[in-house]
C-alpha cells in the first residue's frame, strides 16, 4: 500500500509502502499506533490475488476521508469473486473523462478486449462478448454481483447506471464455475467526490435529449450515491427511436466491530424500435425491458481472519412485437444469488473457502415447460439451481507470487470440478510477469434450450460448454509511460450455437437447430500502451491493437461462434490548450471475421444473399471548456460518416452531433 506525501510539510519522512515484518517502522514499535484518520476505499472486487496491480484511488468508492499533515494513506477491503485470478482494466474514469463516450457501450467499445455489437444508436441494444466468446459466455458483475440473465445475454448488461457513476470497469480472468466461460465483465461504481450534486443535460441530432442528476452525501462512516436519469431519441432511421429510464442507489457503512456493510438497488425501463434487430428484412420490430435489481453485502475481519457473504435479486421483464403494437413473445426472469467466504490468513499465505448459489426462474409465453395453470398472460416456464464451492490458497514471497485453488460445480447437469493456478514475477517495481491457466464453463440458456419459431428448432438435450484457458501477461510502468500485452489460448468443447439444417424443416428450405457439435479453439493477443500527464498540452496518448483466431469444424454452418473480432486497434489522443479547453479524438479499426445474410427486399425472407463482413473505420471527437463547477462539451461521434454495422444488415448512426452542460457543486 503506498503513501502519499500531501506537500504540506517538504523534510517529513514518507513511506513507500506497508510491511508485517518485525523490523517495520509501526511493527517495531511493539504497541499500537493510532494515526488519527484513514482514508478507507472499498473496492467491491479488487482480487484476492496475488499478482494483481494496483488501481487508483479513483476506481474505490470512499468512504471516509480525512487529512493528516504529514501522510495520506488509503486501505482497501477486498471481497473475492470465487477465486478469480487477475484483472484487466477496460474503463477507467479518471483517465478516459474526457474521451468523446456518453453510454458504457461506447466506452467499451475502445477495449482491445470487448466486442460490443450494437442494434442501435447510443447503447440501446448491445451484446458484450470478450476474447471470441459470445454475449451469452460474458458474465456481467455490477460491483462483484452476478446479474447475468439466465434467459439470454441479450438482457444481461441491462443495468441501470450510468456512465458518470461508473468509477471503473474490468475483466475478470480465471472466474471457474458457471457463468464465465470466457470471462466476467466488473462494472464498478463509486461517487465522484464524497460529497456533491451534478447535473447533466445534453442533446443533439435525431431528436436525442439526455438528462441525468446524481450526487452524493458522506458522513462519517456512511456513504450514498444516487442518480436517476433519462435518454431518449427520434431515431437515426426509420423505427429506431427509443427511451431509456434509469434509477440507482448505493449505500455504504463502514461499522467497525459490526464489519463493513453495502447495498445497492436499481432499476431500469426501456422501449425501442427494433427496425431489423432480430430479423434484418423485418423492419417494423419493437421491444420493451424492464429491470429491477437489489444486494446486499456484509464483510467482517478479526485478526488473521476474515468473513463475507452477499445476497441478490434481479427481476427482468422483456416484451418483444414481431410488428409494433401487436405482442409476440413475453418474458419474465427471476434470479436470486447468495455467497459466503471466509479468509484465514498465516505465514504459508492465505486460505479462502467459499461457496455460492442461484435460482433461475423463467415465466414466459413460448419459453419453457407448459405450465397446468397459466401465470396472467405466461403459459410457460422452467427454473434451475446451482451452486459452487471452491477452496483457494495464494502466497506472496519476495518477488515471487502463486495462486491456486480447486471445487466443484453443482448443476442440473451434474457435478463438475473446476480448478484454477496462476503464479507471478516482479523483477522490479515497475515490470510484472504473469501465467495462468483455469477451467470455466456456463450453462445453456433458457433460450438455447427452449426458443422454437418458424425459422428455428430448440435442443433439451444441450449441456454445458466448456473450456480451459492458458493465459501469459506482462505489464511495464515508468513514470508517465506504460505498455501492458498477453497471450491467451482456449480450448472449448460442447460449443453451443445456433447451426443451419438444410434438412430440417417441413417447407423443404431447412432451419436453424440449437446444438453443439463441434470444440473451438481460440488464440488471442493484446497490447495496450501510452503516455499519461497531468499537466501540459498532450495529456493522453494511447494505442491498443486486439487480435483473435478461432478454429472450428469447416462442415456447419454457425449463426453467430465464427462473427467474432478479428483485429481491433484504437488510438486515442487527449490535448488541453487555453487554460481550460481540451479536445479529444479517438480512431478505431475493426475488422470481423465470417459474414451474414442480407436481404434486399423489405418483408421478404425469401431473397437474400450471404456477404462477408468489411472493416470499418470511426472516428470520435470532443471539444470541452471546464471551469470549476460547469463543463461544456461538444461529441461528434463517426465524423467520417462510415457506413457500418456489427450484427449482419443492421446499418448503425452515421454522423451524429450532440452538445451538454455539466454542472457539479460540492466537495
Amino acid at each position: 500500500m503506498e503513501h502519499i506525501q500531501n506537500g504540506l510539510n517538504p523534510s517529513a519522512l514518507r513511506w513507500r509502502r506497508w510491511n508485517r515484518k518485525g523490523w517495520s517502522a509501526f511493527a517495531s514499535m511493539r504497541r499500537s499506533v493510532s494515526i488519527g484518520v484513514l482514508a478507507v476505499g472499498m473496492s467491491i472486487l479488487m482480487l484476492r490475488t496475488q499478482g494483481a496491480q494496483a488501481q487508483p484511488a479513483d476506481t474505490s468508492a470512499v468512504i471516509k476521508t480525512l487529512e493528516i499533515l504529514e501522510v495520506g494513506v488509503t486501505g482497501s477491503q477486498t471481497a473475492p469473486t470465487r477465486n478469480a485470478q487477475s484483472f484487466t482494466p477496460l474503463f477507467d474514469r479518471k483517465s478516459q473523462a474526457a474521451a468523446p463516450v456518453q453510454t458504457l457501450e461506447a466506452a467499451l467499445r475502445l477495449a482491445p478486449s470487448v466486442d460490443i455489437r450494437e442494434r442501435g444508436g447510443k447503447g440501446i441494444q448491445a451484446d458484450i462478448s470478450v476474447r471470441g466468446g459470445s454475449f451469452d459466455q460474458t458474465m456481467i458483475l455490477l460491483n462483484g454481483i452476478d446479474f447475468s440473465d439466465a434467459r439470454t445475454g441479450h438482457q444481461s448488461h441491462s443495468l441501470p447506471v450510468d456512465l458518470d457513476c461508473i468509477a471503473g470497469v474490468e475483466l475478470i480472468d480465471g472466474v471457474p464455475g458457471v457463468g464465465a466461460y470466457a470471462g466476467a465483465v466488473n462494472i464498478r461504481t463509486a461517487p465522484l467526490r464524497p460529497t456533491y450534486l451534478r447535473f447533466e443535460g445534453a442533446g443533439g441530432e435525431y431528436g436525442y435529449a439526455y438528462a441525468n442528476l446524481s450526487g452524493a452525501v458522506t458522513s462519517g462512516r456512511f456513504s450514498l450515491l444516487g442518480a436517476t436519469s433519462y435518454r431518449r431519441s427520434d431515431g437515426y432511421r426509420h423505427n429506431t427511436d427509443f427511451s431509456n429510464y434509469n434509477a440507482y442507489v448505493r449505500a455504504t457503512f463502514d461499522g467497525g466491530r459490526a464489519g463493513y456493510f453495502e447495498a445497492q438497488a436499481g432499476w431500469q425501463n426501456r422501449d425501442f424500435g427494433s427496425n431489423g434487430f432480430y430479423a434484418a428484412y423485418n423492419p417494423e420490430q419493437w421491444e420493451r425491458t424492464e429491470t429491477a435489481l437489489a444486494s446486499l453485502r456484509w464483510q467482517k475481519s478479526a485478526g488473521r481472519f476474515a468473513l463475507g457473504t452477499s445476497a441478490s435479486y434481479r427481476w427482468n421483464s422483456d416484451r418483444y412485437d414481431w410488428t409494433r403494437g401487436t405482442p409476440m413473445n413475453r418474458h419474465q426472469t427471476d434470479n436470486v444469488g447468495a455467497r459466503l467466504w471466509a479468509d484465514c490468513n498465516t505465514a504459508a499465505g492465505t486460505t479462502t473457502l467459499g461457496g455460492d448459489w442461484s435460482y433461475n426462474h423463467l415465466l414466459s409465453t413460448n419459453l419453457g415447460e407448459a405450465l397446468d395453470t397459466p401465470v396472467g398472460e405466461y403459459t410457460h416456464g422452467t427454473d434451475r439451481h446451482t451452486g459452487n464451492l471452491w477452496l483457494r490458497h495464494a502466497k506472496r514471497w519476495q518477488h515471487f507470487d502463486a495462486a491456486a485453488s480447486a471445487g466443484v460445480s453443482l448443476t442440473p447437469y451434474g457435478t463438475s470440478a473446476l480448478w484454477n493456478l496462476s503464479a507471478g514475477w516482479r523483477p522490479t517495481d515497475e515490470w510484472h510477469v504473469g501465467i495462468g491457466a483455469w477451467q470455466s464453463m456456463r450453462l445453456p440458456t433458457f433460450t438455447d434450450l427452449y426458443y422454437s419459431s418458424p425459422a428455428q428448432i430448440n435442443n433439451l438435450d444441450l449441456i454445458p460448454e466448456k473450456a480451459v484457458t492458458y493465459n501469459i501477461k506482462s505489464s511495464y510502468t515508468k513514470g508517465r509511460w506504460s505498455v501492458t500485452a498477453q497471450l491467451y489460448y482456449r480450448t472449448g468443447r460442447d460449443i453451443i450455437d445456433w447451426v443451419w439444417r438444410p434438412e430440417m424443416g417441413d417447407d423443404g428450405k431447412g432451419r436453424w437447430h440449437s446444438e453443439q457439435v463441434s470444440r473451438l479453439n481460440t488464440f488471442g493477443a493484446e497490447i495496450t500502451g501510452g503516455y499519461t500527464a497531468t499537466e501540459g498540452f498532450l495529456r493522453r496518448a494511447t494505442l491498443s491493437y486486439g487480435y483473435v483466431t478461432t478454429d472450428r469444424n469447416s462442415n456447419v454452418i454457425a449463426k453467430s461462434a465464427m462473427d467474432f473480432m478479428r483485429h481491433k486497434a484504437v488510438a486515442t489522443v487527449e490535448t488541453h490548450f487555453l487554460r481550460r479547453m481540451s479536445f479529444t479524438l479517438t480512431g478505431s479499426i475493426y475488422d470481423r471475421n465470417g459474414s451474414y445474410t442480407y436481404y434486399p427486399v423489405v418483408n421478404d425472407s425469401s431473397v437474400s444473399e450471404v456477404r462477408d463482413f468489411e472493416p470499418y473505420f470511426l472516428l470520435d471527437g470532443r471539444l470541452q471548456w471546464e471551469k470549476g463547477w460547469c463543463r461544456v462539451y461538444a461529441d461528434v461521434t463517426n465524423i467520417t460518416d462510415t457506413r457500418y454495422f456489427d450484427m449482419g444488415g443492421i446499418p448503425l448512426p452515421g454522423i451524429w452531433c450532440t452538445a451538454g452542460i455539466v454542472l457539479t457543486i460540492g466537495k
